[in-house]
């Protein structure tokens, strides 16, 4: 969860000929698979896409984050940049200590992810349901560990048998002091 302090602004209303002030404000928000779903069953695409979101899909976005309750509309109207930079850097952060060894050789998914396919992944997995509220990289990081724990060993290539057994041999000998 993300606590943003939005700063007391100051505008002028051209049609009312007057100013308005609006206070500070705290906003909780959570990038999370239920703001991901708040926001595809409204914008009925989905949101981890490689497609650039408009100004007015990000700030609907920011909307189905928010946990805090009894928002003014007008909040999320004028958030400055800073809050936007803010935002962007918690939904690109990690939020787990586990890493992955990247293969090249790999084959890269052209699934297309979407809320309901990252629910039918928690299913397939046995994940609760609790952990929808978690940080979105959060939950996915939990489904590839998942994912990779569950395939079957992968065999070695001759090669890499050849020199695993060469390798074990060489330190038997040693341990051994023998000569083979």
């Amino acid at each position: 969860m993300l606590q943003l302090e939005i700063p007391a602004r100051e505008f002028f209303d051209e049609d009312a000929s007057s100013f308005i002030v609006y206070t500070k404000e705290s906003l909780q928000v959570e990038h999370s698979l239920v703001s991901l779903s708040k926001w595809e069953s409204k914008w009925c695409k989905p949101f981890l896409s490689k497609t650039e979101k408009t100004s007015e899909e990000m700030l609907d976005y920011i909307r189905c984050m928010t946990i805090t309750q009894h928002v003014r509309p007008e909040t999320y109207s004028f958030l400055p940049q800073s809050i936007f930079n803010t935002i962007d850097q918690y939904i690109n952060q990690s939020m787990t200590a586990t890493w992955f060894h990247e293969d090249k050789n790999a084959p890269k998914s052209r699934e297309v992810i979407t809320s309901e396919l990252i629910y039918y992944w928690m299913i397939a997995h046995s994940i609760p349901f609790e952990c929808q509220k978690w940080h979105l990289n959060r939950l996915l990081t939990l489904i590839r560990v998942c994912n990779i724990k569950n395939q079957p060993p992968k065999k070695q290539g001759r090669k890499e048998m050849m020199a695993n057994r060469s390798a074990l041999n060489q330190a038997r000998k040693a341990q051994y002091q023998t000569k083979g």
